[in-house]
């Protein structure tokens, strides 16, 4: 909420404050990016988003999938293919999702600036 502004956070439940939490996070919004130019298999995915681990790829696609925003087909073929898309209530989370990452890009340099000015204060006191 800016300054002077007459809007008033809204009264979030537990179980909106769960799924907030859920697609909120880090690598749910970097998923859900990379899932937005089409399917992808586990390790392509993994490969284009980077520093995430298998293991929280693995749980972070299941709690997408768990929460009807991520789908997983499987091929049967050798070795077998699965690959995973956005569901259509997912693509209803590409508005917000890319607003949040283009303003993370054009305020990176504010927030840097931020930080440094902020750790400067806590070395001097």
């Amino acid at each position: 909420m800016t300054p002077g502004s007459d809007r008033q956070a809204p009264n979030c439940s537990a179980y909106t404050r769960d799924l907030l939490s859920r697609v909120g996070d880090k690598w749910s919004i970097l998923i859900v990016a990379h899932l937005a130019e089409g399917p992808m298999r586990f390790n392509a995915l993994k490969r284009t988003i980077g520093q995430i681990s298998q293991r929280m790829l693995t749980l972070t696609l299941k709690s997408l999938e768990k929460d009807g925003l991520v789908s997983r087909t499987m091929f049967p073929t050798i070795p077998p293919r699965v690959d995973y898309a956005l569901t259509p209530l997912g693509e209803t989370l590409m508005g917000p999702v890319m607003t949040l990452i283009h303003w993370s890009l054009d305020h990176q340099d504010h927030v840097e600036i931020a930080r440094r000015a902020y750790e400067a204060r806590g070395e001097a006191s």
